[in-house]
């Protein structure tokens, strides 16, 4: 699968985040090996009543229960928008091998844009990390849905 295509994935998932009222984030969980299918989620923090229900994570979890291990070298993360502070380091701590986001967050993104916790020289893993894929798209979808909340409570 390219990295347009399971981005369109992580597309869709933040989609129907949207559609569940949740900040638009989605994610995607390959394995280069493909012995697991691509894992999907969007973020679930409303419904779940929980900070720790972002996409990311979600995928993380799920990847390691199917495989039944946390280390996580031979997978490829797609997320919508780049990841948070939290998320970064849940990824350096589950060894995910690469990072490929949509468009950085210059406030509170974790790979590079205001943090840079997957490149820091302390972290005992460090992922690859690439940004820019639809990065618009994704983007786009992100300020949509934060307009049309704005429209919405005024």
């Amino acid at each position: 699968m390219s990295d347009e295509e399971a981005m369109r994935l992580a597309l869709k998932e933040a989609h129907c985040a949207a559609e569940r009222g949740e900040v638009p984030v989605g994610a995607v969980l390959l394995y280069r090996d493909d012995r697991i299918a691509p894992i999907r989620a969007g973020n679930r923090v409303e419904e779940r009543k929980s900070v720790l229900a972002h996409a990311e994570l979600l995928v993380l979890a799920e990847a390691a229960k199917r495989t039944g291990d946390w280390r996580m070298e031979e997978a490829v993360l797609y997320v919508t928008k780049e990841p948070c502070a939290m998320c970064a380091g849940a990824i350096v701590n589950a060894r995910v091998g690469v990072v490929v986001f949509g468009f950085a967050d210059a406030r509170t993104g974790g790979c590079g844009s205001a943090l840079d916790i997957t490149g820091h020289k302390a972290m005992l893993w460090h992922p690859e990390v690439r940004s820019g894929v639809l990065g618009e798209e994704c983007r786009t979808m992100f300020l949509d849905f934060f307009r049309r909340m704005r429209k919405e409570k005024s």
